[in-house]
């Protein structure tokens, strides 16, 4: 399918963005959400890789982080280690605030987008489907982990019916592979059924992994 690369900066609402109009006549929205100390051109890599069909949207994350960059959750000298899923619901919702006022500005249809994340954003895509699972289509979780707190969510099954891909390197230093096992089964456990890639690499995605991901989305 023809692919695009150009994209758009902007704010909006607040929020600084990176965007990937679409000429489809019904576009599909994927959302696309960087790691932590990350922005919104880190996912920029991956626009050339996916259908011209979408029309992609990549926020920058509202927190600072340090020593640079942002993050999904905000900065607390407290607080160490993974964030928790009650750290990044705040983020949550302020993304789905986000994506109906953007999609309402142009006109897409934002009734249910497809999501994928690349670490702390791969958090974030568990998040969004285990708190707003009637707003997530496609879930892509790269490198990605479920955070602390999600059992009462999970419990609810409220990832029934879902396909989500996952994708995690053996040789992952910051999550490390053992996370990454433990979140699928949460994930199963809320319902969902996991297309899984795992590939000799460390905490990045894989060409063969990403060719996976570019399955996965065309389906």
């Amino acid at each position: 399918m023809p692919t695009a690369t150009n994209t758009q900066l902007l704010t909006f609402n607040g929020w600084t963005l990176r965007a990937r109009p679409s000429q489809d006549a019904n576009p599909r929205l994927l959302i696309l959400l960087h790691g932590w100390t990350g922005d919104e051109n880190w996912m920029r890599v991956f626009t050339r890789r996916f259908s011209s069909a979408y029309w992609i949207l990549a926020p920058r994350a509202p927190h600072p982080a340090e020593p640079s960059g942002f993050s999904w959750r905000r900065l607390d000298p407290a607080s160490f280690g993974f964030p928790t899923l009650e750290a990044l619901a705040p983020a949550a919702d302020g993304l789905i605030r986000l994506i109906d006022e953007y999609a309402a500005s142009v006109g897409v249809d934002a009734t249910q987008f497809d999501a994928a994340g690349f670490s702390q954003g791969g958090a974030m895509v568990n998040v969004l489907g285990l708190l707003h699972p009637n707003r997530i289509r496609k879930m892509g979780v790269l490198a990605g982990f479920v955070p602390a707190g999600a059992e009462g969510a999970v419990s609810k099954k409220p990832l029934t019916g879902k396909q989500i891909f996952v994708a995690h390197g053996t040789q992952d230093q910051m999550i490390p592979l053992d996370r990454a096992r433990a979140s699928m089964a949460l994930l199963e456990q809320a319902g969902a059924r996991v297309t899984y890639c795992e590939d000799e690499v460390g905490h990045k995605l894989s060409s063969s992994c990403l060719r996976a991901l570019e399955k996965y989305l065309q389906d």
